[in-house]
């Protein structure tokens, strides 16, 4: 009888130092699920140092060792929508190549579909140890944001981190959206999801290259695709700001009526003019957030484009 397949989508950016120790600790866990067959897909997301390299190597040791090299740094979604459309397997996992994404969850993830009959297991990271005490502030808000303005569950903690059966891999390569977040979308789909939790790891090597503008930039991009909420609020600024200008006109007659036309102090003014131009430019940015993401998906660009893959070799 045919075993069945489990495909580990690995996206990686300048990783070669973590590469060869991801499929060390990887390589225990699959031995010892001799039960199923397993390929390990890592995708050279753009990589400027001997990431690509590193796959070759593993690939030419090991046949379970597939790869898929990107002509440029197209972005760990990319990435991740990649491999989810190259893995074969009859179950899906996406896992972080520094093993902050412990391998040793996978039999776990397993157990838990087959017995249990969900359709996805994921982890959440139950601390943030090693992140700055600003990156864990921000990220605690983030997700108090937009599980209240979101029309899709957001769970905190959540990692891009779960194994997936075929029927819900397939879901998600459908949501052909150019602008991705996949954490979002993971939900989006629905599917009857298990979720694991797991204190955060430390890198096995190297550094992050998720930076705090990045992690600002892809909040953005979270809030942006699956909210509409900022679009209100803009508006309600806008009516806010107009019924106090309201007022404030009625007040100026019925002062001149009575006391008079004094005239008022510039600096109050400036002020009051500097604060509804900023009102005016944060509602502006909003608006042209939402209208700059429409302009990209509308161009049809592909999401990502492959250099090269272990077929060509």
């Amino acid at each position: 009888m045919k075993k069945e397949l489990i495909s580990l989508v690995v996206p990686c950016f300048n990783e070669e130092e973590n590469i060869p120790l991801f499929y060390q600790e990887t390589e225990k866990i699959m031995k010892s699920m001799n039960m199923v067959s397993f390929e390990m897909i890592f995708v050279n997301d753009g990589s400027k140092d001997h990431s690509l390299l590193e796959m070759k190597k593993l690939r030419k040791q090991d046949k379970r060792v597939r790869y898929i090299s990107f002509s440029r740094n197209f972005g760990k979604e990319a990435a991740m929508l990649a491999g989810l459309q190259y893995a074969k397997g009859d179950y899906v996992a996406i896992m972080d190549v520094d093993l902050q994404d412990p391998p040793s969850l996978i039999p776990e993830m397993y157990r838990a579909i087959m017995e249990e009959g969900y359709d996805c297991v994921a982890a959440k990271s139950v601390s943030r140890h090693g992140y700055s005490f600003f990156r864990k502030l921000f990220t605690g808000w983030f997700y108090k944001i937009i599980a209240k303005i979101s029309n899709v569950e957001m769970v905190a903690g959540a990692r891009d981190f779960r194994l997936m059966k075929r029927k819900m891999v397939d879901a998600i390569i459908e949501t052909q959206e150019y602008n991705r977040y996949s954490k979002g979308l993971f939900s989006f789909v629905g599917f009857d999801t298990k979720w694991i939790e797991f204190e955060n790891q430390e890198r096995a090597a190297g550094t992050s290259k998720f930076n705090f503008p990045k992690l600002f930039s892809y909040a953005i991009e979270g809030i942006v695709a699956f909210s509409t909420t900022p679009l209100m609020i803009s508006a309600i600024f806008g009516i806010l700001f107009c019924f106090i200008a309201f007022v404030a006109i009625i007040v100026i007659i019925v002062k001149t009526l009575i006391w008079g036309d004094p005239v008022a102090g510039w600096p109050s003014m400036v002020c009051i003019l500097f604060f509804l131009s900023g009102i005016q430019l944060f509602c502006t940015g909003i608006m042209g957030e939402y209208l700059a993401k429409t302009y990209l998906e509308t161009k049809k660009r592909p999401i990502y484009i492959v250099k090269e893959t272990e077929d060509d070799c």
